[in-house]
Order: structure tokens, then C-alpha cells, then sequence
């Protein structure tokens, strides 16, 4: 029978409020609602700074374009990048739903 006092006496104590008490925030919540106002205000402030800043293009404005001279200076006579290999080995498989193809490249005549 000692829960069901305790139960009792906590229905109890709830309804001694009063209702216009009931949803009233105090002074301390109204605080803590401006000082989050003006921080958020700050910080879009600061943010838009900061935005302003950035330079539309970040290719620097002083390089002349590169254009060749001669038909040899278009193919490209640098050393692969780690890596690049595997990806132009990768880039030149077939795909996994596409036919198998023969040697010319085109897709198998064949069907089966």
C-alpha cells in the first residue's frame, strides 16, 4: 500500500497548481533566449565577413594561358602520376553491364 499512497500523494501535489502557473517561463529562460539571439546574430555577421573576403577565382590573375607552339608540344611528355595508370587501365575496361567486346573495341557481333 506504500506505492499506492506515494502514487496518490504525486496525483495530489499535481493538481494543487494552478493553472495560470502552468507554461509560464521565468525570467531565466528569457535570458538565456536573447544572449542565444545576439550570439546567433554575431556569428551571421562574422560569417558574412568572412564571405565577402573570398576571392571569386582562386587561378592566379597574373598566368598567361598556356598555348603551344608546335603540334609535339600538345602531346603530353610528363611522367604518369601515381596511380594514373590504374586509372586509365580502369577507364578502358569493359563495364559490367555492357556485352564483352572483341579486340576492335566494339561490342561482341556475337549472340548466344
Amino acid at each position: 500500500m506504500n506505492t499506492r499512497d506515494s502514487a496518490v500523494s504525486i496525483l495530489a501535489a499535481a493538481g494543487n497548481q494552478l493553472p495560470e502557473d502552468v507554461g509560464k517561463s521565468g525570467p531565466l529562460g528569457l535570458l538565456l533566449t536573447v544572449v542565444l539571439l545576439i550570439a546567433v546574430a554575431l556569428l551571421v555577421r562574422s560569417m558574412t565577413t568572412h564571405l565577402k573576403r573570398i576571392p571569386p577565382s582562386f587561378d592566379p590573375a597574373d598566368a598567361p594561358p598556356d598555348i603551344p607552339d608546335t603540334p609535339a608540344e600538345l602531346v603530353d611528355q610528363r611522367a604518369p602520376e601515381p596511380g594514373e595508370e590504374l586509372l586509365d587501365t580502369l577507364r578502358r575496361a569493359p563495364r559490367a553491364i555492357e556485352p564483352p567486346r572483341d579486340d576492335d573495341g566494339r561490342p561482341d557481333a556475337r549472340r548466344g
